[in-house]
């Protein structure tokens, strides 16, 4: 093995498109992968855990963080404050373990400016926007929340251009293997291979 920095793989689609099942089934087949796990200043809700599903902060610790530039990116969505803490994110790449991002176009756009060289983004689309609003209608949900995120998700889909990499997610399967083929390409990137230069002086 070659010693390498670890990636940021962001995952990024509308609501809908399936994102959580597949960063879900990639982090359980891969001990090196793990959930990037975003610090909030709103309440747990029952069964979250502090360090778990959230960092739960008050207001005022979160501000404090913000201050000491402690996030690589951060925001205030309906009256609650959201970030990623910087040091945890930074200590596993140094370490070479990767970190998958499960964030929208806004957090991917500010990761990048945080940490260049180290993000790689992934935007998941719909087979089709037809099949996305059955997949939504399909949940349950009422005619006027399904038009909502039929808005949302249209807003979100503009800007998978951003991202260096797009999939369809028609097949599970096939996307599944697609995104970890993406996460190896990223793994094995020359210019993140930090043990590459011992090895070849080694090799003569």
């Amino acid at each position: 093995m070659i010693a390498r920095r670890g990636v940021c793989l962001v995952l990024a689609a509308a609501s809908g498109t399936g994102k959580t099942s597949l960063s879900r089934r990639m982090i359980a087949a891969d001990s090196n992968l793990a959930l990037s796990i975003s610090m909030t200043t709103r309440a747990p809700r029952e069964g979250e855990i502090d360090g778990v599903h959230y960092l739960f902060r008050t207001q005022a610790e979160f501000d404090a963080l913000v201050a000491e530039n402690g996030f690589l990116e951060h925001a205030h969505v309906f009256g609650r404050s959201y970030g990623t803490p910087r040091a945890p994110v930074e200590a596993a790449l140094a370490a070479g373990r990767d970190v998958m991002f499960d964030i929208d176009w806004q957090g991917h756009r500010l990761l990048r400016a945080a940490l260049p060289t180290d993000v790689v983004g992934v935007f998941i689309l719909p087979p089709s926007i037809a099949a996305l609003a059955e997949r939504l209608r399909g949940r349950g949900d009422p005619d006027d929340a399904v038009a909502k995120r039929m808005a949302a998700a249209t807003a979100e889909i503009s800007h998978a251009g951003e991202f260096d990499h797009v999939v369809v997610n028609d097949e599970f399967d096939t996307t599944l293997g697609e995104l970890t083929a993406i996460l190896h390409a990223a793994r094995t990137a020359t210019h993140r291979q930090t043990g590459l230069a011992a090895l070849l002086a080694e090799m003569g």
